[in-house]
């Protein structure tokens, strides 16, 4: 599994680990406070916002914890002043790791960051030392029975994506950065809400990784995303589709 399938996989293997409740929803509540502070409070004239408030809605975050997020962030609290912060290193077996953070604190982060990297047998990075090894997309991904292959294919081209592809689960869309919000809007307009929509980093090149590797890798990668600072961790890996699900089970 490489190239796009990977980076699909990359996103389903999140979707799983991130069914840990609560604090999926601190991390969601983070995104939407910092989404309202540094844009406007309006979903349809802050695309980061609208991408927010569609993640919260899709791990079926109470209306009314969303809506307080989004206030807060737009009164401007003390409590609001998150920085975010982007993280680079390797992991085993030189896999290349992005890991994007909201933080109150730099430091408790970056030393908490550097110490998950160390005693999960990786090593912390400079800024830029692996995102050259990934580009900057939008990811957009629809339920399959959102509407056919055919049909979301030819929307997604004409609304101006770089890459559409169908499963029995899933479509998935990927654009330009510059392109991402017109294409989320026009096939929200045609298919309904995504159950995915947001600025992605999509390795460029893959590492493999076998299953002693795997085991190692994703367990450093569990304890970043076990940190509540920690947004999103991206990697370059490659992993057989039947290692991941002996993993799985």
């Amino acid at each position: 599994m490489a190239g796009h399938s990977q980076f699909k996989n990359i996103m389903h293997r999140k979707g799983a680990q991130d069914a840990k409740r609560g604090k999926l929803f601190t991390k969601l509540i983070r995104e939407l406070t910092t989404a309202a502070r540094v844009g406007a409070p309006d979903p349809s004239a802050n695309p980061r916002l609208k991408a927010a408030i569609t993640a919260a809605r899709g791990a079926n975050m109470p209306k009314d914890t969303l809506e307080r997020a989004i206030k807060r962030g737009a009164g401007g609290g003390d409590d609001a002043n998150y920085e975010e912060v982007r993280y680079e290193g390797y992991g085993p077996g030189g896999v290349a790791l992005i890991v994007e953070a909201l933080t109150d604190n730099r430091n408790r982060t970056a030393s908490e960051i550097r110490s998950a990297f160390s005693k999960g047998g990786g090593a912390l990075g400079e800024t830029n030392s692996v995102s050259f090894m990934f580009e900057r997309v939008g990811d957009i991904a629809f339920p399959a029975g959102a509407g056919s292959a055919d049909a979301m294919f030819e929307a997604g081209l004409e609304a101006g994506a770089t890459n559409v592809e169908s499963s029995s689960e899933v479509h998935e869309i990927v654009t330009t950065v510059d392109e991402f919000a017109q294409v989320r809007d026009a096939l929200e307009a045609k298919f309904g809400a995504p159950e995915r929509a947001k600025l992605a980093w999509r390795p460029t090149t893959t590492v493999p990784v076998d299953e002693a590797g795997a085991e190692s890798l994703f367990k450093l990668i569990e304890t970043l995303e076990d940190n509540d600072d920690v947004q999103t961790v991206w990697g370059n890996y490659e992993v057989a589709d039947a290692v991941l699900q002996k993993l799985a089970g």
